[in-house]
């Protein structure tokens, strides 16, 4: 009972056709298309600024951040 079928996707492609005219339909479409493109990437950018913040925000096991810098053996200031 509240599934859509291809009747009822053709009726209101119909109703849409009869709202917008032929004419301004390949202009709707190519807006619609740019939309969704826009929100991907938006998508896209969010998610890579999160991984980005994660990685950031852990610690590095590696190096302590309060080590004093090691002077290479040329180095003869006191």
């Amino acid at each position: 009972m509240g599934a859509f079928g291809w009747p009822h996707l053709l009726i209101i492609l119909a109703v849409i056709l009869l709202l917008f005219g032929a004419a301004k339909l390949p202009a709707l479409a190519k807006s619609l298309g740019q939309s969704a493109r826009v929100f991907k990437g938006e998508m896209k950018a969010m998610k890579d600024d999160d991984s980005t913040s994660t990685s950031a925000s852990e610690p590095k096991a590696d190096a302590p951040a309060d080590a004093p810098a090691s002077h290479s053996p040329g180095d003869t200031k006191p």
